[in-house]
């Protein structure tokens, strides 16, 4: 019988992953497709999994899942090259063999009666938002319309390339667009502080107003924000949504050890009906309404 205190249990699997694919990309960023139908049958959007990077290391990497294909059996990971570890997994090819966990985690929920999903990602953040924009895309039976803002210091794990889709309120000249979302159908712009062509020149939360800001009341109760990214920008995001009278979602970034919930090793303080409790990340979270987060 599942225990209803612990619903990941029977959800997270061990699987002897394949390397399908392996893309590198500037700024020591890599696309990893692995062959994990177990994982690939399950994941959602938000969730994650927990990667073996090294026999020497014992300690595994959480890492985001940014595609899944649960017909093909596949998953992507997209990840940034941080010390030695990840190093290691760069350096597998395709046959090689990536033991995972996984996929762990509560994903975001998206509800038709809030159709307009501004989806916001910064950094290795962009990967849950890919994701999510690609299942949102496959419900727009529902309504829903995604509008997507991607922001990085460093070059982006993609080619950028101008957009066709017109997005009220966008600075004159903002024009840089994820080319797989554009290819959807999905609008999408990108900003950085690092003068990349095409990009806003300042931060994610400066063209999300820019396009809240087009919206009138009855339209802004129509919206929910959903953001992955570092916690400063986490922290802007939800205030921005708390300004302008919106839902939002984060995906929260922490430090894990076991990423299975045993350790609580990763805890946040979350407001809750009856006050503050600590929860785990990696098996209650990582995505938590903002409001219960950031106050």
């Amino acid at each position: 019988m599942s225990d209803p205190n612990r619903p990941h249990r029977g959800t997270i699997f061990v699987e002897d992953a394949t390397v399908i694919s392996q893309q590198s990309h500037p700024g020591r960023q890599y696309v990893l497709r692995l062959q994990a139908p177990r994982c690939a049958a399950r994941a959602t959007a938000g969730s994650f999994a927990h990667v073996a990077v090294d026999p020497a290391v014992p300690m595994r990497r959480p890492l985001s899942i940014m595609r899944a294909d649960a017909h093909a059996g596949w998953i992507e990971i997209l990840y940034k090259v941080m010390g030695d570890g990840l190093g290691h997994l760069a350096s597998r090819q395709a046959g090689d063999t990536v033991n995972l966990l996984g996929p762990i985690g509560q994903g975001f929920k998206a509800d038709p009666a809030r159709p307009l999903a501004l989806l916001i990602g910064g950094g290795v953040g962009i990967p849950p938002m890919v994701y999510l924009a690609e299942v949102l895309r496959e419900r727009a039976d529902e309504g829903f319309l995604p509008f997507a803002i991607m922001g990085s210091e460093i070059p982006f794990p993609f080619r950028a390339r101008p957009s066709t889709i017109m997005v009220p309120g966008m600075p004159e000249g903002v024009i840089a667009a994820h080319p797989l979302l554009e290819d959807w159908g999905i609008p999408s712009r990108l900003t950085s502080k690092a003068g990349f062509a095409g990009c806003h020149d300042g931060y994610v939360t400066d063209l999300a107003r820019c396009w809240l800001s087009t919206l009138d009341a009855d339209t802004l109760g129509k919206v929910e924000v959903f953001t992955c990214g570092p916690t400063p920008m986490l922290r802007a995001v939800a205030a921005l949504a708390r300004e302008f009278g919106v839902a939002c979602q984060v995906s929260l970034e922490e430090y894990m050890a076991c990423a299975v919930g045993g350790c609580a090793g990763c805890t946040v303080e979350v407001q809750t009906a009856t006050g503050p409790a600590m929860k785990r990340v990696c098996v209650d979270g990582p995505v938590f309404d903002a409001y219960t987060v950031f106050s």
